[in-house]
């Protein structure tokens, strides 16, 4: 019987990781549920436990098993170390530990990062899902020799929260009924419109979510992925990544070849154009949804060396999803179940 703290379980992915745990074998663990005081005193529910959304005290890690923080960057600042003391296994999902030493990002799913945790290892940090879908679908294509990779992620507002969810939101009703836009999160019309920066008083920074994920492609790689180029847009849609990728490779290959390496565990290959990816289909997949589209060039309509990869993924479910595998690879450090 294992003991877990989800520390931010009010929040948008507080919600999706107890949806996750709820079907995992981790189900049956007992769960103590954190957050601020907006959060506070809300009945919810993991698996088949009810319990109420309780302060973070000091005392609120002690003989837990695992801790995910994935509230505000606050307040894993604030308690992140207090898990630690208590014996808990740190899992942060906020980005506060990504550059904190001894810090592993992992992600089960990827092999290209082969260094594992130990039990000097402070804490995990669940690698981030824009990097964790570039580095499956990357991995795959590493036989073919990529020459050049360049992706441009389409950020949902779900990225950044639930106050930017609600912006947008608003917004939009705003718009449409020729009234004033709220601008306190974005400091820009986000609403219909695509933005690769945001307003002089925005609360958000495209800057620095390419930064992390770039961190977090390059720490799943192991030196070993293809480097990429990267930027990132905000688009008007509330939930999903969608990515835009071009490929160029040193050789040529044929279109089927490119298909099977595609294909595989936590990656479905679309092949037909009526059931383009989208955020909209991929949303509650575990799965990467994928279509490759070649680049015609010569006379050989066979083999290419030019493509277009187009990507979607449900970020606040693979986020969780890949939480839960980084808690499960933890397990044999915690054998029994109890705070070693």
């Amino acid at each position: 019987m294992y003991k877990i703290a989800i520390v931010g379980a009010s929040t948008l992915l507080g919600k999706e990781l107890k949806d996750v745990l709820s079907d995992s074998t981790l189900a049956g663990a007992t769960f103590t549920l954190l957050d601020d005081q907006k959060g506070q005193g809300q009945l919810d529910q993991v698996g088949d436990e009810v319990t109420f959304v309780q302060a973070v005290e000091r005392d609120a890690f002690e003989k837990m098993d695992f801790t995910f923080f994935c509230g505000s960057e606050e307040m894993t600042r604030r308690h992140w170390k207090n898990a630690l003391q208590a014996g808990s296994t740190v899992l942060d999902l906020t980005g506060v530990l990504d550059h904190e030493p001894g810090v592993l990002v992992r992600a089960p799913w990827v092999t290209g990062n082969d260094v594992s945790a130990d039990l000097f290892t402070p804490a995990i940090v669940p690698a981030h899902p824009a990097a964790l879908a570039l580095a499956l679908l990357l991995e795959r294509l590493r036989p073919a020799l990529p020459r050049f990779i360049a992706a441009t992620l389409l950020a949902p507002a779900s990225e950044f929260g639930s106050p930017a969810m609600d912006e947008l939101h608003q917004q939009t009703v705003n718009l449409l009924s020729f009234q004033a836009l709220p601008k306190a999160v974005y400091d820009a019309q986000a609403a219909y419109n695509l933005l690769s920066g945001m307003g002089e008083n925005t609360q958000l920074s495209l800057h620095q979510l390419e930064a992390r994920i770039r961190h977090h492609y390059e720490a799943l790689g192991g030196g070993r992925l293809p480097a990429l180029a990267l930027q990132a847009i905000a688009a008007p849609v509330f939930h999903g990544h969608a990515f835009s990728i071009a490929v160029e490779l040193e050789r040529a290959v044929e279109i089927a070849a490119l298909e099977d390496a595609l294909g595989g565990d936590h990656v479905d290959l679309v092949l037909e154009d009526t059931d383009s990816p989208s955020n909209l289909a991929a949303t509650g997949q575990n799965d990467v949804l994928v279509r490759l589209r070649p680049v015609i060039e010569g006379r050989n309509p066979t083999q290419f060396t030019r493509f277009w990869l187009w990507a979607a993924s449900d970020n606040l479910r693979l986020y969780a999803q890949n939480a839960v595998e980084c808690a499960l690879e933890l397990r044999r450090l915690r054998p029994q179940g109890t705070v070693q």
